[in-house]
């Protein structure tokens, strides 16, 4: 198996209590960098990530540093201890497109962390003001998806793969769309357990105020290509990444078509840096012939360094 290879990083709702805890234990890079997070942020994330409890984990403004954090520190252990790597391009879901841009050296360790922190405290002030919630559609077509979500008044949030899309909004234009969604094409309907309406015009106001922040930064040009979720396109000029970073906190996230988009330029082999295992299980749903390795703790690591050494 050749050493090139797409990294994807983990969004939210992929976070689990002890994250890594036995990155930290084993490896010191791993550990500084968990330290640099908490003396940057002022309190422990890397006591919330290792030992919970899961309820403050799980919060917007916690779960986005901490998997910005855990997403760099399986990069930098995976550059270590494969050093030929070929990094071929960087994409992440949600969050993880912040996680993916710092890989790609858009910026730099310390301004990705207070950009993602700074997002998660909006969005989380967002939820808070409003009464959202989500729902995961099996089956049925997008075009028609579309129309059940202008039928119930939400927004369509994240075509994930084939066959597998979540909507967004209201709680009661979600629980209409869930009682109706058989009627177009959908299999199963779901409402998600989620504290707010992500990727929804709900969002609007933690969008603005990202927007202000982005305005100030200076950004670099990514090393690799990385691809937006707003337009499953790459994007290199500074005002280009502040206009896909702002536009996605209400946009819809297009994952599926940004991993085509490095499967037809010739990718073959992905490599997803965080817990969960979600990415590599939407890549069986988007290309089953493509490899997507996945570690996220030093058993994983070793798996995913036998194998790119093999």
């Amino acid at each position: 198996m050749g050493k090139r290879a797409v990294l994807l990083f983990a969004g939210q709702g992929a976070q689990s209590v002890g994250m890594g805890s036995d990155l930290a234990e084993q490896f010191d890079a791993a550990k500084a960098l968990f330290d640099k997070a908490d003396a940057q942020l002022g309190f422990s994330l890397s006591e919330k990530m290792f030992n919970g409890p899961a309820e403050e984990l799980t919060r917007t403004s916690i779960c986005q540093p901490a998997l910005y954090a855990h997403g760099l520190a399986c990069l930098e252990l995976l550059k270590a201890q494969v050093p030929d790597l070929e990094i071929a391009g960087c994409a992440g879901l949600s969050l993880g497109e912040f996680t993916a841009h710092a890989a790609a050296g858009t910026f730099d360790f310390e301004t990705g962390l207070d950009l993602v922190a700074k997002r998660g405290a909006f969005m989380e002030e967002a939820t808070s003001a409003t009464k959202g919630s989500m729902a995961a559609l099996i089956g049925g077509e997008e075009a028609d998806i579309y129309k059940l979500a202008e039928k119930c008044d939400v927004d369509v949030a994240n075509l994930n793969c084939p066959g597998q899309i979540v909507i967004s909004g209201t709680k009661e234009g979600i629980e209409a769309a869930v009682a109706c969604a058989s009627d177009f094409g959908v299999r199963i309907a779901q409402e998600l357990e989620v504290a707010g309406a992500y990727h929804s015009r709900l969002m609007l106001p933690a969008q603005e105020k990202l927007a202000a922040v982005l305005q100030s930064l200076e950004l670099n040009t990514p090393k690799v290509p990385v691809f937006c979720n707003v337009e499953a396109r790459e994007v290199s000029e500074g005002d280009d990444i502040r206009k896909t970073l702002e536009a996605q906190v209400s946009g819809s996230v297009r994952w599926g078509e940004s991993v085509q988009a490095f499967i037809d330029k010739g990718e073959e082999l992905f490599i997803e840096l965080g817990p969960g295992r979600v990415l590599a299980g939407m890549m069986r749903r988007i290309d089953r012939k493509k490899t997507c390795l996945s570690f996220a703790d030093v058993e994983g690591l070793e798996k995913v360094v036998a194998e790119l050494n093999s």
